[in-house]
């Protein structure tokens, strides 16, 4: 039996003055499917996320997240279900926030606890995940004291706090350096391996950040699709070419890509 679409789009545009951000993308994500979205800056990555995320409707086509339709669902309702890790979320988390607070403040949806009661599973699952994830001796630090690449990890763990349905991860590994970015992706390659992770949508500029684990690939060029489809087939030299705009040259060692200009 086929996997169920958890995303679908079909024709999706985004125009914004007279610019185009998307032009007339169709794709689909199933609930076992892991995707890198790659593309130089410009291409639409982030913005195909923003729809993905609900919080950006398509100026035409269809979007249908979780099963719901843009435009005939109160996005309120279907956020909660949806994990989104992004720079402009963690910019909104108080610096003085507990790690713990971070991470279990997503059962409400909301950055900064307040005055919100949680219930001691609320605690146990933030625990779990935040160990799961590597950082669970953080838990009493505050957000502000954090490495980048530990916060990268807090913010997973929040992300995956509801229980998603949907994971997306916003160029998770940007401004990390080298020892960073690689314990990011070996946490990421554990969510990828986990069956009872979300279907999980991963953005990115560079192959050599794509995790161990993950599937699918979707390549972007101006706001159209070069290629889309499972990873072994579709990430070739004339498609990474393609979309970056320049003659690339990529290698495969293991389950791991790095790219050089021909």
């Amino acid at each position: 039996m086929n996997a169920q679409a958890v995303l679908e789009l079909s024709d999706v545009t985004i125009t914004r003055g007279q610019s185009v951000l998307l032009d007339r993308v169709s794709w689909a994500v199933h609930e076992d499917d892991r995707w890198v979205i790659l593309g130089p800056n410009g291409a639409g990555k982030t913005t195909l996320l923003q729809v993905a995320s609900a919080r950006m409707h398509p100026t035409s086509g269809t979007a249908t997240i979780l099963g719901q339709t843009l435009g005939a669902v109160d996005v309120f309702e279907l956020r909660p279900r949806i994990g989104l890790t992004s720079a402009a979320l963690a910019e909104r988390i108080p610096k003085q926030e507990l790690v713990r607070d971070v991470v279990v403040s997503a059962s409400y949806a909301v950055i900064g606890r307040w005055r919100e009661e949680y219930e001691a599973l609320d605690h146990d699952r933030a625990m779990m995940l935040l160990t799961w994830l590597g950082v669970g001796g953080l838990v009493d630090r505050t957000f502000g004291t954090l490495s980048e690449g530990e916060r990268k990890r807090v913010q997973i763990a929040r992300a995956l706090m509801t229980d998603p349905e949907l994971l997306l991860l916003d160029e998770p590994a940007a401004g990390l350096d080298l020892a960073g970015r690689e314990g990011l992706l070996r946490t990421l390659t554990l969510v990828a391996a986990d069956s009872t992770a979300p279907a999980s949508v991963l953005v990115t500029h560079h192959v050599e950040e794509i995790p161990p684990g993950f599937t699918h690939v979707l390549l972007l060029r101006a706001g159209e699709v070069v290629a889309a489809g499972p990873l072994d087939q579709t990430l070739t030299d004339d498609a990474l070419s393609e979309a970056f705009g320049l003659k690339l040259e990529l290698t495969r060692s293991e389950d791991r890509w790095t790219a050089r200009a021909r």
